[in-house]
């Protein structure tokens, strides 16, 4: 299996593709990683050194992947962090080669642009960049609870709030939707959710909440994912299984009092996660009435 994976980068700690292409990597993975950042860490520290890449530097490094002729073998292309909003149309451009010379292959979006908490945090043009143009045409998106309320201009706080806005997500082009960080008054404390839809079926999977955030914690998770998926074309699967062995990552750096994941430390995770989350059915779309596809 091949990925391209088009996202930031940090020499210390792991976000963007430095915790996306080891996860990808441990699970069996051939990674392709195009960086769109250069940081020496995760913003969140307070401070960081490194620039983002121009759009012409990121399209040149696709350009010459794709004249080694590989995209015929790409499975999946995934974009996270961008980095400068005219890198979107250079990602697109790759999707747009890759579908040509493999037509089964798939675009994962983790459409990065904020958090509850700071907010949007991403530069101008990037945020409408995912919702107008990135997100119709991706076959997977993986936003955060924030970033789905942006895409669709609305607020979650039921469950009611969440099945609408999955169904009309649906109806502007994604097939599969990963909603991490969900917490709606219907969620018990402490705990918090995931939810993912085919568009027939949402499914939950609901783990102890560590009162704590995790950079990188999403973006393992959006790339754990699209493996699974990629090998079971089964929702609840993928679910269940990157569920799974995000977790045990998480608790093992909780447990450390790690300020960065402990990726590395705890990489037997992601082939035998030490606890599995059974996925429920949270509801059945199309028998509310919310008809997608």
């Amino acid at each position: 299996m091949n990925i391209l994976s088009v996202h930031s980068h940090v020499s210390y700690g792991h976000v963007g593709n430095s915790a996306a292409v080891f996860a990808m990597q441990r699970m069996g993975v051939e990674v392709w990683p195009v960086n769109t950042v250069a940081f020496s860490n995760h913003p969140g520290h307070g401070g960081f050194t490194g620039r983002a890449a121009e759009p012409a530097e990121v399209e040149g490094l696709i350009d010459g992947i794709a004249k080694l002729g590989a995209f015929a073998s790409c499975d999946a292309v995934l974009c996270g962090y961008l980095g400068a909003a005219g890198t979107g149309p250079v990602v697109l451009g790759a999707v747009a080669a890759v579908r040509q010379a493999n037509p089964r292959a798939l675009f994962c979006c983790d459409p990065v642009i904020g958090d509850a908490g700071p907010g949007l945090y991403v530069r101008a043009g990037l945020p409408e960049f995912m919702r107008d143009e990135a997100v119709p045409v991706a076959d997977i998106v993986t936003p955060n609870l924030f970033e789905l309320e942006y895409l669709m201009g609305r607020t979650v706080s039921t469950r009611e709030d969440l099945l609408s806005a999955l169904a009309r997500l649906h109806v502007l082009g994604p097939k599969i939707i990963l909603v991490t960080s969900v917490v709606t008054n219907a969620t018990p404390a402490p705990s918090i959710n995931l939810v993912a839809s085919d568009g027939h079926v949402a499914h939950l999977v609901r783990t102890p909440r560590f009162g704590r955030e995790f950079n990188g914690a999403g973006d393992a998770l959006a790339a754990v994912f699209l493996v699974h998926y990629l090998r079971t074309r089964s929702v609840a699967d993928a679910l269940s299984a990157s569920a799974s062995s995000v977790f045990g990552i998480l608790k093992r750096t909780a447990e450390a009092g790690s300020r960065e994941l402990l990726l590395v430390e705890a990489q037997d995770e992601l082939i035998h996660p030490s606890e599995c989350f059974r996925v429920e059915i949270l509801a059945r779309l199309e028998k509310r009435g919310d008809h997608v596809g």
